[in-house]
């Protein structure tokens, strides 16, 4: 099976089923590689928001068969960058390309829509060392993407900052088009 990756259309915000699954993918990924940077019960997102982001065209899946098994907001900045980010690959499905392919359909179509610019932003705890955030530094920057400012979680989102067990950083990454 082929993985296929297409931008959601704004009425599949009213799509129950796949609003949940979204959300809950995104939440099981995000649960395992940021355990230990959130206090108890924080959740990534919730299907209020994936439906938000959905009906403004920034939510592709990735499916094989009619499963999806991964995910990937995709927006434009202000500054006219593109930006990717809640990047989900169903950890079942792990090893087969589809994050790679996530983060390509995001580059591609930030590019189509004119940026020269993608960024993604990590965040990693400041003091001790987590597996899953080493991993990801890694493999961004294999494909290209660097560091190019350190910043808190309280300048991009200070409504989470109080929800974090450990200190953090946000690094934000930039990859020319």
């Amino acid at each position: 099976m082929t993985i296929q990756i297409r931008l959601l259309p704004a009425t599949a915000a009213t799509d129950v089923a796949t609003i949940e699954r979204i959300t809950a993918l995104i939440n099981e990924v995000y649960e395992t590689s940021e355990k230990g940077l959130w206090t108890d019960g924080a959740a990534r997102t919730t299907t209020r928001e994936v439906a938000e982001l959905t009906r403004a065209g920034e939510i592709a899946v990735a499916t094989l068969g009619e499963q999806i098994v991964g995910c990937v907001r995709v927006q434009r900045l202000e500054d006219g960058s593109g930006e990717f980010g809640m990047l989900a690959a169903d950890p079942a499905n792990r090893g087969i390309g589809i994050g790679r392919d996530l983060v390509r359909f995001a580059e591609g179509k930030c590019r189509d829509d004119g940026a020269t610019v993608m960024q993604l932003e990590l965040l990693v705890p400041r003091t001790w060392s987590h597996p899953s955030k080493d991993a990801l530094a890694v493999w961004y920057g294999r494909i290209g993407y660097r560091v190019v400012r350190t910043g808190t979680l309280d300048e991009a989102n200070p409504a989470l900052a109080p929800l974090l067990a450990t200190p953090c950083n946000f690094l934000i990454y930039h990859k020319d088009l």
